[in-house]
């Protein structure tokens, strides 16, 4: 390895989720008379979570959303925990080739539930043990403040300057640069369009991977 240590960002990362839940999104605020793509939702609030999300889509439709958004998004969250995502394209292999002693965790802007959940359904709960943290759970600011990643570094015993960090999002990535660490911004979820290498080299990420063997050249 050419680090000490890796972490994970998870939705987008790991776990087909971000294609997903942005297209239930896009389909809501259509339904409710605000035309809305699933690449709208992802270009305009991919990677957002808590009142930064609501703050985001309230001014992409300009005004309050309506009250039963929530009840909807807890709706379909519940039947995904049920029912499990599929993986990103050869996250689990990668997972599994990890060096067994390699210091890692997950940051993620998702609940720990969530993310402990769609880990036992894809099967690499082990993998991380308890080393999942949330923005939601473990610090004050979440992304795109460098706290989470600042966090779960020091939670592993690594120096987040000898850290990389897989992101997917804006959103996470601005988070991770400022962390001091070395980011590889990903771009092989369903999510990623053509240009979203584009943007994450103008946010200064370090490096670009199309896939998990990218991944695997730039790490090993």
């Amino acid at each position: 390895m050419k680090f000490d240590a890796i972490l994970f960002d998870f939705d987008g990362v790991l776990l087909e989720s971000e294609y997903e839940g942005n297209r239930h999104i896009a389909n809501f605020l259509t339904a409710n008379g605000h035309p809305t793509s699933a690449e709208d939702s992802m270009a305009n609030f991919m990677g957002l979570s808590g009142q930064d999300f609501v703050s985001a889509v309230e001014r992409w439709i300009g005004r309050p959303l309506p009250p039963h958004f929530e009840g909807e998004r807890l709706a379909e969250n519940e039947r995904v925990l049920l029912e499990g995502l599929d993986p990103v394209a050869g996250a689990i292999a990668f997972i599994r080739g990890l060096p067994a002693e390699l210091p890692r965790a997950i940051a993620s802007s998702s609940s720990t539930h969530w993310i402990a959940t769609h880990l036992d359904h894809l099967g690499i709960r082990d993998a991380f043990g308890e080393h999942l943290y949330s923005g939601k759970e473990h610090v004050e600011r979440g992304k795109p403040a460098p706290d989470l990643y600042l966090h779960a570094a020091e939670a592993i015993g690594a120096d987040v300057r000898r850290t990389v960090i897989l992101e997917d999002s804006p959103v996470g990535v601005r988070g991770a640069v400022a962390s001091g660490a070395h980011v590889i911004g990903l771009c092989a979820g369903r999510h990623c369009a053509p240009d979203h290498a584009e943007r994450l080299r103008a946010l200064g990420v370090h490096d670009i991977a199309a896939d998990f063997e990218d991944v695997a050249r730039l790490v090993f």
